[in-house]
């Protein structure tokens, strides 16, 4: 474990925002134990149905508030959507990195459906629409880069008065799906650009987005609950209602708040590398999760009789208790299916051309591009050691295009210095000598 560690720590760049990967392992760990929670399958008439302990227990709706993390992934999305000048390259290798996981998925269940038709597929695939509206986020950055947040909360809003309030089709819910998730994405698009991110906003973010979202719940008739709750009526989710972007704002204005000290707690080599590992799966932990607690509850059933936890009602505390134990059996399950599909997360070489990610072993451990550097193609670096006192000498050794930068370079420094001691004449004739072509590292002839 200390060699792992060890190890973790060598192959990160000290320039990665261990604080922004810290907020996006919590984000992602945030759905999986949220939907591990909130999830039952019950056995009736010798078949798997869904349900939910939300639906038979209400009081457990603010716990919700805890686990509805998605605002989280989208800030932190936000924040490293930088296109650079070559949007082409850039887009096809973070679609590829979202959508080339899901294939390996789709492909498992599709057998899994052919030999047992009533497969809980529903549980895996559900979960898959936040890739989409991620995807077309992504590939809209350059577009939302001009957009202010603000006026996408007036979007919701001005949606959500006329489908709720007003009786309006409910097809116009698919408007807050963009632009309700669009919120947060675009304020880490600002905060990569230096913007919100004073503390004065990131408490005003906190403080305004939780009191509007009591108050919408309290007086206003939306659900307590932050995610869907399956018998219910309305959801906050599906779409994204004005509280479930009050309360994104919240989510963003208290990790706003928290990354500092997450970086400073992250520095630590024993917190930092279950960060890099969690970033490293994260697309195979998502994807994979509903899996993994679907294998463990279907191989029980050879028990032979309903397991507390697992295919009981979720109608009380002790089925809380009885879930709480069977946590770990569902990680060990999603931990094998890590090893087996996180292959599909590395984009190979030839596929990954135009990635402004680090290559090689460093690529590994911090899955997607870095969070600390803008993703604009960067020019091929000037060899360091073509200074003014070497220009001669490493003007021949490299290359013609290196020979023209260390020259221009010496002339600018060679005219600063014999400037002051030309006449007037002398120093025109210098500016003449050094505007014409010269070899690698030639000195001003005028002085």
């Amino acid at each position: 474990m200390r060699a792992l560690v060890h190890h973790i720590t060598a192959e990160t760049p000290p320039s990665r925002d261990r604080g922004i990967d810290g907020l996006r392992a919590f984000a992602v760990l945030g759905v999986v134990l949220g939907h591990w929670l909130v999830t039952a399958l019950v056995l009736r008439d010798g078949t798997l149905h869904g349900a939910s302990p939300l639906h038979y227990q209400h009081g457990l709706a603010p716990v919700s508030w805890l686990f509805q993390t998605l605002a989280v992934f989208f800030l932190v999305g936000g924040f490293v959507a930088r296109p650079p000048a070559r949007y082409g390259p850039w887009i096809r290798v973070r679609l590829l990195r979202l959508f080339r996981p899901v294939a390996g998925v789709l492909a498992v269940w599709a057998g899994v459906v052919l030999l047992v038709p009533s497969a809980p597929v529903r549980l895996v695939l559900t979960p898959l629409w936040f890739l989409l509206v991620f995807a077309a986020l992504t590939a809209a950055a350059p577009l939302l880069r001009r957009v202010h947040p603000a006026w996408l909360v007036a979007t919701v809003a001005a949606v959500d008065l006329v489908r709720l309030a007003g009786d309006g089709p409910s097809d116009l819910g698919w408007i807050n799906v963009a632009a309700g998730w669009a919120v947060p994405f675009t304020l880490g698009m600002g905060w990569a650009r230096g913007r919100f991110r004073d503390r004065g906003t990131l408490w005003a973010l906190l403080l305004g987005g939780a009191l509007a979202t009591v108050a919408l719940v309290r007086w206003c008739g939306y659900p307590a609950s932050m995610v869907g709750v399956p018998g219910d009526g309305f959801s906050n989710l599906d779409p994204p209602s004005l509280a479930a972007v009050t309360f994104a704002l919240a989510q963003c204005g208290a990790a706003g708040l928290l990354l500092d000290p997450l970086r400073r707690l992250l520095s630590r080599p024993l917190a930092w590398a279950p960060v890099a590992l969690t970033n490293l799966n994260a697309m195979t932990i998502f994807l994979w999760h509903q899996t993994a607690m679907i294998a463990v509850t279907a191989v029980a059933l050879t028990a032979g009789r309903p397991l507390s936890g697992l295919h009981t009602t979720p109608d009380g505390p002790a089925w809380i208790v009885a879930r709480l134990v069977w946590l770990p059996a569902f990680a060990a399950v999603l931990a094998v299916l890590c090893l087996a599909f996180r292959r599909l997360e590395r984009l190979p070489r030839q596929l990954s051309a135009g990635d402004p990610a680090p290559s090689g072993p460093r690529r590994d451990l911090t899955a997607g591009e870095s969070p600390s550097q803008p993703s604009t193609a960067q020019p091929p670096a000037r060899d360091p050691e073509c200074s003014r006192e070497r220009g001669r000498e490493r003007g021949r050794e490299c290359g013609r295009e290196c020979g023209r930068e260390c020259s221009r370079e010496r002339s600018r420094e060679r005219s600063r210095e014999c400037s002051p001691e030309c006449s007037r004449e002398r120093s025109r004739e210098c500016g003449r000598e050094r505007s014409s072509p010269r070899p690698a590292g030639a000195a001003c002839q005028a002085c």
